[in-house]
């Protein structure tokens, strides 16, 4: 049987001078003044002795592959102020009546059992950990543990800010923040809350108390936030953050799909693409993630591949859940309940076989990602969470004159940023500074409360100077020949791979008749469903990017720049949209700009559809193309 690590022993040596070792060794107590040599020969001396007396690793957290068990996840809380879509189900989970949940002495009581057998590091978890309301109380009394080396918390940021200066003062030791976008309107979409800027004061007060490396969890996701892959990366140049970006994992009620699994290595090549000179860093042998370094930058990046290339030969974690069960593998669905033993008068012994038989029946390794996906499990939420946010989304102090996006406000609303705009442009470099300055520069972030404009501007939700307007010139050649059909009527894809690679842009419009009550509605930003017109562009940039899965014959375009404005008309009580897309090959983007501009209007009625049915689409056209042998096209 392995020997405990004497790192976990010299933990307690270490604690204080006046405490004295349970160990056995012989403690000498340090006088103010005395020589530091003094200090430095104990030390070396214990040191000796701990090695000699090490204390085998508990057979009760040893299972039958020699695995052993030091770290311990324990949810604090099922409860969450957030519907993360890969975590749980837009309409909640069931929770667990308070009276089965774990109180906090029994999360005391098991904690010590677990640290008395070899646990070092603890890491609290939820749900939202930082919404329980003894929280600092429970970190405080966990760091009173002899032994225990490290704890760590979980957490989606809302209440970091706020906590952590008196998280750290009881004990805390590390922090992971779950982010998985930079784009806040993006951020509110995966959430389905508000809140983004106050995961950004968190980071930064963080950074600010030392913390190094904040971990940052980043669950990608394809088609909604792999594009911002090197977006943050380029955060770690001059930041201490480790972001780690985790492949989207199977669980109840997320509707997991394979083909919106990121694989590690896929994200590697992007990342080697712009950084080639990105290097692997060592890791525990333990670790869950495979860590790499931009060679001069401040910060780190982690992939946490549990799909694609299991760790489970080295894991050392074990959980348990807010209604006291043992869960011994994440994606298992075996638990035991330590709750009702506990309650029921089990002696620590009796506790310790429970635990060890629970240990001892741990597989070898999980059932592959595609198992999972049919496995029974709790949804994530009521395991623990990666999380996120809640609270509403900045408005953004200032805009450069230079930049061609710029927002106007709707009286009494305001929609979107030109940083969201900017952001959205598509992936083509590094954009540390426009991030980290405006949310982790030095100085703590501006907070806004406010989400509205003055009454006089422009009335316009959101309007862009055109980057690249169609020329008219003259009618389009014309064909009496249907491009997607072959010689005997049937439907084919047009082979464009003998066609040059043009600069392609197109724009197109649709527009959607509300009525009276739903637009002031919207107007104002009162639908109980949320922001619709910031639903409807993001819905209308996704729709762009899917239009080859949508269209049968559509070629699939690599999208440079995808851009969906939204326009108020009080005076017919509609709202209109317009899409451009921007795109360099051999095929022409029209397409995209149409499906963008006629789902954004989709989205519209979806969020509207409570208030009003009396809602019309219409006016879905091609406004212009430019690009391709056809020539330009101007609708006049």
């Amino acid at each position: 049987m392995a020997a405990r690590p004497v790192s976990r022993m010299l933990q307690r040596v270490l604690r204080s001078s006046v405490r004295s070792c349970s160990s056995g060794a012989p403690v000498t107590q340090h006088r103010p003044g005395e020589p530091s040599q003094t200090a430095v020969e104990e030390l070396s001396r214990r040191r000796q002795f701990l090695r000699e007396h090490a204390a085998p690793f508990s057979a009760f957290l040893t299972d039958s592959f020699g695995r052993q068990h030091s770290y311990l996840r324990i949810s604090l809380t099922e409860k969450c102020n957030l519907r993360c879509q890969y975590c749980m189900p837009e309409e909640g989970v069931p929770l667990t009546p308070k009276a089965d949940l774990l109180t906090t002495e029994e999360i005391l009581t098991l904690a010590r059992l677990f640290v008395k057998e070899g646990v070092d590091k603890i890491r609290l978890t939820g749900g939202e950990p930082l919404i329980r309301p003894d929280v600092v109380d429970i970190v405080a009394q966990l760091h009173r543990l002899e032994g225990l080396r490290t704890i760590g918390i979980t957490t989606n940021g809302i209440n970091l800010a706020r906590l952590l200066p008196q998280l750290q003062k009881a004990g805390l030791s590390a922090i992971n923040i779950s982010l998985d976008t930079l784009v806040p309107a993006k951020f509110e979409f995966i959430v389905r809350r508000k809140g983004f800027h106050k995961v950004m004061e968190g980071i930064h007060k963080a950074i600010e108390l030392g913390y190094s490396p904040v971990k940052v969890n980043c669950v990608v996701m394809r088609g909604l936030n792999e594009d911002e892959l090197l977006d943050f990366v380029a955060l770690t140049e001059g930041l201490p953050l480790d972001v780690r970006f985790i492949e989207y994992m199977p669980f109840d009620g997320n509707k997991w799909n394979f083909k919106k699994m990121v694989s590690y290595k896929e994200m590697l090549d992007t990342l080697r693409q712009q950084w080639p000179e990105l290097e692997k860093l060592p890791e525990e042998e333990s670790s869950t993630a495979k860590a790499f370094k931009v060679p001069g930058f401040r910060g780190q990046v982690s992939f946490i591949t549990s799909m694609s290339e299991h760790f489970c030969g080295t894991c050392n974690r074990l959980r348990i859940t807010a209604d006291g069960n043992l869960k011994v593998c994440l994606f298992g669905n075996s638990e035991v309940s330590l709750r009702d033993h506990l309650r029921a008068g089990a002696s620590e012994e009796e506790l310790l076989q429970i635990i060890g038989a629970a240990v001892g029946r741990k597989k070898r390794q999980h059932a592959g990602m595609f198992s999972i996906a049919q496995m029974k499990n709790r949804p994530m939420i009521l395991i623990e969470l990666l999380l996120m946010l809640q609270d509403s989304p900045p408005a953004i102090p200032s805009i450069s004159s230079q930049d061609p996006f710029r927002v106007q406000g709707i009286g009494h609303r305001v929609s979107f940023s030109n940083q969201m705009a900017t952001l959205w442009k598509g992936c083509r470099g590094p954009r540390t500074s426009l991030l980290a300055q405006r949310w982790l520069g030095s100085g703590p972030p501006q907070r806004h409360c406010s989400s509205r404009l003055d009454s006089d501007t422009n009335p316009k939700c959101l309007s862009a100077v055109s980057r690249a307007p169609a020329t008219p010139s003259g009618p389009p050649p014309t064909s009496d020949q249907l491009t997607h059909v072959d010689a005997e009527g049937r439907a084919a894809m047009v082979d464009v791979g003998g066609k040059p690679d043009t600069e392609r842009v197109a724009v197109a419009s649709a527009v959607v008749l509300l009525g009276p009550v739903a637009f002031k509605l919207v107007q104002k930003n009162q639908l109980k469903k949320g922001d619709a017109l910031v639903v409807a562009q993001l819905a209308g940039v996704q729709a762009a990017k899917q239009t080859s899965q949508l269209i049968p014959l559509c070629h699939h375009v690599a999208l440079s720049h995808v851009e969906v404005q939204l326009e108020l008309d009080s005076t017919r009580h509609a709202v209109g949209i317009q899409a451009s897309c921007r795109a360099r090959g051999p095929t022409g983007v029209e397409m995209e700009a149409l499906t963008a501009a006629a789902v954004a209007a989709l989205t519209l009625y979806d969020m509207c559809k409570a208030v009003s049915r009396d809602i019309v689409l219409g006016e879905i056209k091609l406004i212009s193309k430019t690009g391709g042998q056809r020539g330009d096209f101007h609708r006049t």
